[in-house]
């Protein structure tokens, strides 16, 4: 059998340029019940960042649900997908076991020190990487960033921390399947 694409164990001072380059990556997530709804979600904001090469972590800012938190609290699988939109095809993709880092946690202050503040954090993502693997990512489109949008850290801020806290504890404590989230506030 041939795999597609070049599979790695850690993460390359080659694959690191080529996810600083990016700005913006994809989770997927799923629960273990196979009537579960899968989960692929885009991130920006400059919210990723390489530990070492073997650990990643994310800035989780709120949204609309918090399913990877779910998936990750019930079997701690992540996939991390980073796409060339310009310049040279490439798709990289990070096989992580996950876990959910919240504000109670003892490693919170170190971890968010490590990207820069955003209004709405959620909680951290942190994937330990289990593989890497690259592909051509012909397919793949080119497209041009012409800058972030700055609608989802507008609305952090109208709501405010109460309404921030809030809005988590009503709408992100369980996902689509009902499971249950960590808790992200104190």
């Amino acid at each position: 059998m041939r795999l597609m694409g070049k599979l790695y164990d850690t993460i390359s001072e080659e694959h690191a340029a080529f996810i600083a380059e990016q700005p913006m990556f994809f989770v997927a997530s799923a629960p273990l019940s196979t009537t579960g709804h899968v989960n692929l979600s885009p991130k920006g904001l400059d919210s990723f960042r390489i530990l070492d090469a073997t650990t990643v972590m994310y800035l989780d800012l709120t949204g609309s649900g918090n399913e990877t938190a779910a998936h990750l609290t019930e079997n701690g699988r992540l996939t991390i997908m980073f796409c060339a939109f310009q310049g040279h095809p490439k798709i990289l993709r990070l096989y992580c076991r996950g876990r959910v880092v919240t504000r109670l946690s003892t490693e919170w202050a170190s971890l968010a020190a490590r990207v820069p503040e955003h209004p709405g954090v959620r909680q951290i993502v942190l994937g330990y990487v289990e593989a890497v693997q690259t592909s051509c990512g012909f397919g793949v489109p080119l497209l041009r960033l012409d800058q972030q949008r700055d609608q989802l850290p507008r609305w952090a801020q109208a709501k405010g921390d109460e309404g921030m806290v809030e809005y988590r504890r009503t709408r992100n404590a369980v996902s689509l399947d009902g499971l249950l989230t960590p808790a992200t506030d104190a």
